[in-house]
């Protein structure tokens, strides 16, 4: 199918809010399930269930085997990029950082993404992506608020580390479309589950090994078997099927809807106040998502 054609549908724009809306419930979940087990038992748990799981639809659906030989090695190192080395640098900067400072962050992806496409011209970019990206990074800082953050030499370490996670997750998905479109977004995230998987378990089981598996509760395991369903298998399959099908931009300037998520999940989950600030960072948000997404109509904008 022809990219332009591809471009204009909606059905990938829905796939990214429904990939935010399924990250967006990793933190909820995965804040009690960090009472149970340790960081690095629960990524081991995320990548090894979902690979389980998604390499069973496949066997269900089809075959494992990739178009073109070259594609196993290129599957194996953007599970590098946009699996271990993003969670791995996600979560241990975040034991060592705010979150608030994890948040703020996290609006370098989509500004790295740009930087990437353009130097290895995955993408042309105009000065309608370029403003909407800065358009929505700044609903995004508008509704963290920065004056909460604390970039000090206390949270150096850790706030280098999530810069580490945004530039290694934009990396992924600025250069892994064509790839995922070639062998489909099903059997290509099997291969990257299954090589985080390998990546993964031996630094799954380290940390695991002092737990007392006969005292965790039935209610953690289930919140495991939520995260490896809907915000590991769920979300990593719905961005790779969008990934093939739009531009790098429009899928990593999806990822300034989780502070919206985040701050709507508050307010019906946790019973916080409502935040004034949603609702201008809203407005800013989707604007700048739709500068980026826009279908271009009469004579093409400027490159830059």
């Amino acid at each position: 199918m022809n990219h332009s054609i591809r471009e204009h549908n909606y059905a990938p724009h829905i796939a990214l809010i429904l990939v935010q809306l399924l990250f967006g419930s990793f933190p909820v979940v995965g804040k009690f399930v960090l009472q149970t087990f340790p960081p690095l038992g629960i990524i081991a748990f995320r990548i090894c269930g979902a690979a389980v799981l998604l390499y069973l639809l496949q066997r269900a659906s089809g075959g494992l085997a990739l178009e073109r030989k070259s594609d196993y090695l290129r599957l194996a190192f953007y599970s590098l990029l946009g699996v271990v080395m993003n969670q791995f640098f996600y979560v241990t900067g975040l034991s060592l950082t705010k979150a608030t400072n994890t948040a703020l962050l996290a609006v370098l992806i989509p500004i790295f993404a740009v930087m990437i496409s353009a130097l290895f011209r995955y993408e042309k970019l105009n000065w309608f992506k370029v403003t909407g990206i800065m358009m929505a990074a700044a609903g995004v800082v508008y509704l963290i608020d920065p004056s909460k953050a604390s970039f000090s030499s206390q949270t150096t370490q850790g706030d280098l580390l999530i810069v580490f996670n945004s530039f290694f997750y934009a990396w992924y998905v600025s250069i892994s479309r064509d790839t995922f479109a070639r062998n489909g977004a099903l059997r290509s995230i099997v291969w990257i589950m299954i090589f985080g998987a390998l990546m993964c378990l031996p630094f799954g089981v380290y940390a695991l090994k002092d737990l007392d598996f006969g005292a965790v509760s039935t209610n953690a395991w289930l919140a495991i078997a939520f995260i490896i369903i809907f915000p590991t298998a769920g979300a990593y399959f719905f961005n790779a099927w969008a990934v093939a099908r739009v531009q790098p931009s429009t899928v990593v300037v999806y990822v300034y809807l989780q502070p919206l998520i985040g701050a709507f999940l508050a307010l019906a989950v946790l019973g916080e106040e409502w935040n004034p600030r949603v609702l201008p960072a809203m407005a800013l948000i989707f604007a700048g998502v739709y500068l980026v997404s826009r279908r271009r109509r009469g004579p093409v904008p400027e490159n830059i």
